[in-house]
């Protein structure tokens, strides 16, 4: 089984949305989900400890980003087979890997070991935690934290030409809708107080921001 201090060698420090801190915060929800809903720890221990990591950059924007579930669930495989897994619990790991992503519905998760890392990573996606990823996510890319989208943004997700991509964007996108797209009851328990505080900062945003408050 990888252990914490393997696992960190595998992600960059310095990143505040994927780095480590983002692993351990996975890492420690999936553990809690595992054990309230009688999932296979181990499994999903190790697919935490996985699910984003790789030996190139697969947080920077194109391709190897798009792809970072196929290449973090082959890393996965190479780790796990060195350690002497047996394959078809490799395979296991590896569709919680591949299942993990929310922008990617081509592999869904079919177990409830995939479930709970589902949850789990969503979960760190939410909240002050969330939001806190989405503004460093926007920063990292150039972008600012608000400008008001587009109204063809907020009828159909899709920016006009020149249009940024700021955090407010990423939680009209994204953020807003996770907590309906979790699976297991102890996870959707914690997002609803999540959400609710992801609600409120960006109204409250909204309001500083054209000077009502």
């Amino acid at each position: 089984m990888p252990d914490i201090e393997q696992a960190r060698a595998w992600y960059p420090a310095s990143d505040p949305v994927h780095g480590f801190d983002h692993i351990l915060r996975v890492y420690h929800l999936a553990s809690r989900l595992a054990e309230q809903t009688g999932a296979d720890l181990e499994i999903v221990q190790a697919a935490a400890l996985l699910h984003d990591a790789h030996a190139v950059d697969v947080h920077s924007q194109g391709e190897a980003r798009a792809a970072h579930q196929q290449l973090s669930a082959q890393f996965a495989a190479q780790v796990l087979r060195e350690e002497g897994w047996p394959g078809e619990r490799i395979a296991e790991v590896q569709h919680c890997i591949r299942a993990h992503r929310f922008r990617d519905e081509s592999e869904q998760p079919q177990t409830l070991e995939a479930e709970v890392l589902f949850d789990a990573d969503k979960l760190d996606a939410i909240g002050a935690t969330g939001v806190a990823r989405a503004i460093a996510y926007a920063a990292r890319q150039g972008n600012p934290f608000f400008i008001a989208p587009s109204q063809q943004f907020l009828e159909k997700g899709l920016k006009i030409a020149g249009e940024r991509h700021s955090a407010y964007h990423e939680y009209l996108y994204k953020l807003r809708k996770l907590k309906e797209r979790l699976y297991t009851e102890p996870a959707c328990a914690i997002a609803a107080e999540r959400h609710r505080f992801q609600e409120s900062f960006f109204e409250r945003l909204i309001a500083e921001s054209s000077g009502e408050k």
